[in-house]
């Protein structure tokens, strides 16, 4: 009897050893498996992660006008989220920083490339360049000729247009019927400034005006000034200037020269434009909507990004007078 027990205790610590064992082996492939799944989750998470990489190329940091455009991109990326953001800017504008800036962009792994051009062409083989890698190109404030997915920019032959009957306005208003005007503007490449000045000289088109040579001043404060100082020698009533550093350039030369009954008007809105409007060196400036640049151009590239239909690929972002009655 006791045999027998002693038979039966044995046989069930056997099975009790041998299904534990059991246990033991089935856990690890239950646990690899495991692994196996929670490496592929792992896995899959940054594909749904990934941020967008949008890189914002201006002209130069130095104008206030740009530093407007990169707030508008920074609101949308804060609305949107989800994106890698980061704003390249030579020191000053020059066509070889400018390439080498997209170079950058396309070496850091840019999806989209916001640019305003420098000038038309010198660009475009690198432009080219980033299309061919997938990068999606979207104009803010002036484009190359290299076709883009989208252009956020003003009409600035008509505003420049503008900017020349405001000033024919006061110089008739004051009994000026003719005299010398002259034009300050950056450079002879650069599409936005060029229209402004073509549209400003239209302005004129049948008067007894004669409009000067233009004078280039790279975007420049001192330089324009230098320059508007010139004008001013030669007996000028009226100066315009196509950017925002042409413009101080100008109201700083009218400041300087005591001749506040010489007209000027310009472009663009900065401390310095507004203070030169106030004390009355300055008759006027357009105003444009930079931040309305960076915040559509930036929606437009992730949309681009993304696939994803952009209702206008050519958007007017408005041009205003200031003057002052506007500026407070």
């Amino acid at each position: 009897m006791k045999k027998k027990i002693l038979a039966i205790l044995l046989c069930a610590a056997l099975a009790v050893t041998t299904f534990a064992g059991c246990g033991q082996a089935a856990n690890p492939a239950s646990a690899a498996d495991n692994a196996s799944k929670a490496d592929a989750g792992s896995a899959a998470a940054p594909a749904s992660d990934k941020k967008i990489k949008v890189i914002l190329i201006t002209m130069d940091s130095l104008d206030q006008h740009w530093v407007s455009v990169d707030k508008g991109a920074q609101k949308a990326v804060a609305e949107l989220g989800n994106i890698e953001y980061k704003w390249m800017a030579p020191d000053k504008k020059d066509d070889a920083q400018q390439i080498e800036r997209v170079n950058n962009a396309i070496a850091d792994g840019a999806d989209a490339i916001m640019i305003a051009a420098n000038g038309p062409d010198a660009i475009s083989a690198s432009l080219e360049d980033a299309k061919a890698k997938g990068i999606k190109i979207i104009y803010v404030d002036s484009p190359a000729k290299t076709e883009g997915v989208a252009t956020f920019a003003t009409d600035n032959e008509a505003a420049g247009k503008t900017a020349g009957e405001e000033m024919l306005k006061a110089l008739e208003a004051a009994g000026k019927k003719d005299g010398k005007i002259g034009i300050v503007n950056v450079n002879s490449a650069t599409a936005s400034t060029v229209a402004r000045e073509k549209g400003f000289r239209a302005a004129f088109d049948g008067k007894a005006y004669t409009l000067l040579q233009t004078q280039y001043g790279e975007g420049d404060a001192t330089k324009s000034q230098d320059i508007a100082d010139n004008y001013i020698t030669e007996g000028a009533v009226g100066i315009f200037g196509a950017n925002e550093g042409s413009t101080v350039g100008v109201g700083n030369a009218i400041k300087g020269s005591g001749k506040k009954d010489i007209v000027g008007v310009g472009f663009d809105k900065s401390d310095s434009i507004f203070s030169l409007i106030k004390d009355g060196s300055l008759l006027c400036a357009m105003a444009q909507n930079p931040d309305v640049m960076g915040y559509e151009g930036m929606k437009a590239a992730v949309k681009a990004v993304k696939g994803e239909t952009i209702e206008k690929t050519s958007v007017d972002t408005g041009v205003s007078v200031l003057n002052k009655d506007t500026v407070k």
